[in-house]
């Protein structure tokens, strides 16, 4: 049976060729282009800055930079899986014309968020500059962190592709899920603030995990702890496997389908 990672590199050509083209439909007729990959998070920053410094008044050390980081992580999955819910049925006239796995469109949405996540960092570096902030050695770490999100997107985002082709209501399903997930994720706040049994009971979420893990290694100088790592490489792990599970189901009448 093909591996995802093997399908991956054997139509690594077609993968990026989608994840391009995903990114050049998304700016299409916008006077700004790409240049939206930069300014969305700075518009959102702005006005969550506004909003948590004045009326909230969390003291969070260094809120800018915490406000913008957790702000790029949720951005980075939230993309990733809501590009993947009509990566096959935008591509359905392709599939009948040519062949590339079922598995190759849902992969290229990551691709494609990974890309903008690209942007997006290099407005955070920018911020480090202007805010005079300089972190220490443990944001090398980072990439890896991001690199378990990534993996977390295709877990999801490969169930999610085949899913709405079959059941339309996994569109609105999911973007109310996405919604909710950035008000459960501490973005504008930190895990410690929460009741000690909300924290038991999110610290099982991943995308909890990797934005709390991010905060640490970025802003305050200090590795994961290892139930941190557990917890994700854990849920994440279980997360792909169903989700694999689920799109290996229904991949073989995608074509019927869309």
């Amino acid at each position: 049976m093909t591996t995802i990672r093997e399908e991956m590199w054997k139509f690594k050509g077609i993968l990026f060729n989608f994840a391009i083209s995903d990114l050049k439909i998304r700016y299409r007729n916008s006077v700004l282009g790409v240049l939206w990959s930069l300014i969305e998070p700075l518009l959102m920053l702005g006005v969550l800055f506004v909003v948590f410094s004045t009326m909230f008044k969390f003291d969070i050390e260094n809120f800018p930079i915490y406000l913008l980081l957790g702000i790029i992580c949720y951005n980075f999955f939230k993309n990733g899986t809501t590009f993947a819910l009509n990566s096959l049925t935008n591509r359905s006239a392709l599939m009948s014309q040519i062949y590339f796995p079922r598995s190759i469109p849902g992969i290229s949405s990551g691709v494609t968020a990974a890309i903008m996540l690209i942007f997006e960092l290099v407005v955070l570096g920018i911020f480090m500059v202007v805010l005079d902030f300089v972190p220490t050695v443990t944001i090398l770490v980072l990439p890896l962190i991001l690199g378990l999100e990534f993996l977390l997107i295709l877990g999801i985002a490969l169930p999610l592709s085949v899913l709405n082709v079959k059941y339309k209501d996994t569109e609105f399903i999911w973007l109310v899920i996405v919604q909710a997930a950035f008000f459960l994720t501490p973005i504008f706040y930190q895990f410690d603030m929460l009741p000690a049994n909300i924290q038991a009971i999110f610290q099982f979420s991943p995308l909890v995990q990797i934005v709390t893990m991010a905060h640490h290694v970025v802003l305050y100088g200090t590795l994961p702890s290892i139930n941190s790592v557990l917890y994700a490489v854990g849920s994440i792990s279980v997360i792909t496997g169903i989700g694999y599970l689920i799109f290996r189901k229904y991949q073989a009448k995608i074509v019927e389908e869309v």
